[in-house]
C-alpha cells in the first residue's frame, strides 16, 4: 500500500496513471491476474479486467473465485483513501461474494465512489470518530451479464480516533 505522505509528492495530474501502473506492477496484485484498465482523473472510478487464463482458471475451466475476490480486494480502500486524504485511516473490514454464473471469458468490474459516499463518510466520522461503509461491485461479461457480485465493507476512522483506540484494550 502506498503511504499517504507519498501522495503529497506526486503531482495531481499524475496520480491516476501512477496508481494504475503502481497497482498493476505490485506483485501481490499482479498475481491475481487482474489489471486496472481505467482510472478516472478524480480517482473516483476504476475499471478492472480479469481475463480467463491458465493461472486464473479453476478445475472446472472457469474463473477461479480466489482470483475474482483478490481482484477487488484493495480497490474501494484505495479510492476512499485517495479521496479522503491523509487525516483518515482506511482498512478493508469484510467481504462477501455471490457467484451468479460461471465466468467463461474475461470479466470487467467498475468500482465507483460518489461524492455522496465521501461526504457521508466525512460527516459520520466527524460525529462518531469512525464508520463502516459498504460498497458493491459486479463482474460482468462483454454483454453486460453479471457473473459475480461482491460486497465490500470498508472501515474508516479519523487518525485521532484510531490512535486513541489503539491504546485501549476493550
Amino acid at each position: 500500500m502506498i503511504p499517504a505522505y507519498f501522495w503529497k509528492h506526486v503531482p495531481v495530474r499524475w496520480r491516476p496513471s501512477f496508481l494504475k501502473l503502481g497497482l498493476n506492477w505490485f506483485p501481490a496484485y499482479r498475481a491475481t491476474g487482474a489489471r486496472l484498465v481505467e482510472v478516472s482523473r478524480d480517482l473516483k472510478r476504476i475499471v478492472v479486467r480479469l481475463p480467463l487464463r491458465r493461472h486464473t482458471r479453476n478445475g472446472a475451466g472457469t474463473l477461479f473465485g480466489g482470483s475474482l475476490y483478490s481482484a477487488t480486494d484493495p480497490i474501494f480502500t484505495l479510492l476512499m483513501a485517495a479521496n479522503l486524504g491523509p487525516d483518515y485511516i482506511v482498512w478493508d473490514k469484510s467481504a462477501s461474494i455471490r457467484y451468479r454464473k460461471p465466468g467463461r471469458e474475461a470479466l470487467l468490474a467498475e468500482f465507483v465512489v460518489t461524492e455522496a459516499d465521501i461526504s457521508g463518510v466525512r460527516a459520520e466520522v466527524a460525529r462518531e470518530g469512525q464508520c463502516n461503509r459498504c460498497f458493491t461491485v459486479n463482474f460482468c461479461d462483454s454483454a453486460g451479464v453479471v457473473h459475480v457480485e461482491i460486497e465490500k465493507t470498508v472501515y474508516i476512522a479519523s487518525k485521532q480516533h484510531y490512535k486513541g483506540k489503539a491504546g485501549r484494550s476493550d
